[in-house]
């Protein structure tokens, strides 16, 4: 009998409330899921100890989706903490100067640091009330993720529609583009 491997090009997030939940949910999942995501809301709900749990005791590569965002003294300590939990992504807002501090802060660890370009959920309007440059939102996330690649991101998230643009940016080459789930 031959062992299958779960495919890595799949990460299932785990959007329960807590860590209980999600080692759960994991379980009921088994050995065809080897990816998992685990977002903000759960940090509260003892979502480090998931992260470290299902790591170390489970063998699953794990995505911590914070999307880390502050000064760069901030953004490169919190990384080096979380480096620590040997995770396999770590998102942080696309600004060049949190990108370059993340990339410090994960320097001799494998984490892979994902930049977030513009939230997915944010339309014009949106970006209008934040004071955010004029322009279709698909150029300012094209320029976000060049500008990201350039200090030094690993890769990007893009929804669905922006990731064969962010594909053909020159910069692109060799990085990665995580896309969310569609519901």
């Amino acid at each position: 009998m031959t062992e299958t491997r779960p495919d890595d090009r799949l990460i299932v997030a785990l959007d329960v409330p807590n860590a209980v939940a999600g080692l759960e949910l994991a379980g009921k999942l088994g050995p065809e899921v080897g990816f998992y995501k685990i977002g903000l809301g759960m940090l509260t709900g003892g979502g480090l100890a998931l992260a470290n749990e299902l790591k170390q005791e489970h063998g699953k590569r794990i995505f911590l989706d914070m999307k880390l965002f502050d000064i760069g003294a901030t953004v490169e300590a919190a990384v080096r903490g979380l480096a620590q939990f040997d995770l396999d992504f770590l998102t942080v807002h696309g600004d060049p100067h949190v990108v370059r501090a993340a990339k410090e802060g994960a320097a001799g660890s494998a984490t892979k640091i994902l930049a977030v370009t513009i939230l997915t959920s944010l339309d014009r309007g949106d970006l209008d009330d934040a004071l955010i440059q004029d322009g279709p939102v698909e150029e300012l996330v094209l320029e976000r993720a060049a500008r990201a690649f350039g200090a030094g991101a690993d890769g990007v998230i893009a929804s669905p529609q922006e990731a064969a643009l962010i594909r053909g940016l020159p910069e692109a080459d060799g990085r990665l583009i995580v896309t969310p789930g569609v519901r």
